[in-house]
């Protein structure tokens, strides 16, 4: 039975990634491509598979370029303003000025403590009070959406009343991006020093891209999610340790 394609995937409590359209596919890529050679000349030296994965190791972007994607997507705000941080993509998000904004947000189920050895980053250690902690926040959160009501209510602008409501609150935007800036997109965030947060989302698109471009989305697992890159410097380590243990480098360089 073939499998159902997931155009909607849950976040959280509140969010989701949507899927709404895109334009192209493997194939696309291939024939993107093709056309530097459309003489004929050398058209069968690799085969389709074969030449999308030369384009993502070698870092051929614009053949990648011609496929694009459209995601609906609800986000806690600081989830989307990482997002957006990515600027090679076409954006249209839903506006507090002209819209009142459902009480939905965003309440950690886990808080942990900061890392000692990254800046931007927790541990894997808890805070003490966690339970105390988490139920201070969720009332937090309502009573933020109260007083938004209330505001509301009186009279005031939406642009006015906006203006207290905390950083998890949830927002929602259409993404248009094409594959190759999505590739990168997902190389940053899907990382486990990404957020845990945004990573939760990029794991979600990737699942219906890899529906979408199963061949590229292979190629990019080999050549650029699960790899690493030398430096000249870590190259020259390598190749004193090789030499040591009397390997021939041309095994694998």
């Amino acid at each position: 039975m073939e499998k159902k394609f997931e155009f909607r995937k849950t976040i959280f409590d509140h969010g989701y990634v949507e899927y709404i359209d895109h334009m192209g596919s493997d194939q696309r890529i291939v024939d993107a491509a093709r056309v530097s050679y459309e003489d004929g000349k050398n058209k069968k030296a690799l085969s389709d598979e074969s030449l999308i994965r030369y384009l993502v190791r070698h870092r051929h972007t614009s053949p990648l370029e011609m496929c694009e994607i459209t995601f609906r997507i609800s986000a806690p705000i600081f989830i989307a303003r990482q997002w957006m941080r990515h600027r090679m993509a076409s954006i249209n998000e839903i506006s507090g000025r002209y819209s009142v904004l459902d009480d939905k947000y965003y309440v950690p189920e886990r808080i942990e403590k900061q890392s000692t050895d990254n800046k931007q980053g927790r541990s894997i250690e808890y805070i003490e009070n966690e339970s105390s902690t988490i139920y201070d926040i969720i009332h937090s959160n309502q009573d933020a959406f109260e007083l938004y009501s209330n505001i509301i209510q009186l009279g005031a602008a939406k642009e006015i009343a906006r203006t207290h409501l905390p950083l998890s609150t949830y927002t929602s935007f259409y993404w248009k991006i094409d594959l190759h800036n999505l590739f990168h997109f997902l190389r940053l965030r899907l990382d486990s020093h990404a957020q845990f947060e945004i990573r939760k989302y990029a794991e979600a698109i990737y699942e219906i891209i890899r529906q979408l471009f199963p061949i590229a989305s292979s190629a990019f697992d080999d050549y650029i999610l699960n790899s690493v890159q030398f430096s000249s410097m870590d190259m020259n380590v390598l190749f004193v340790i090789l030499s040591k243990n009397n390997i021939n480098n041309s095994l694998y360089f």
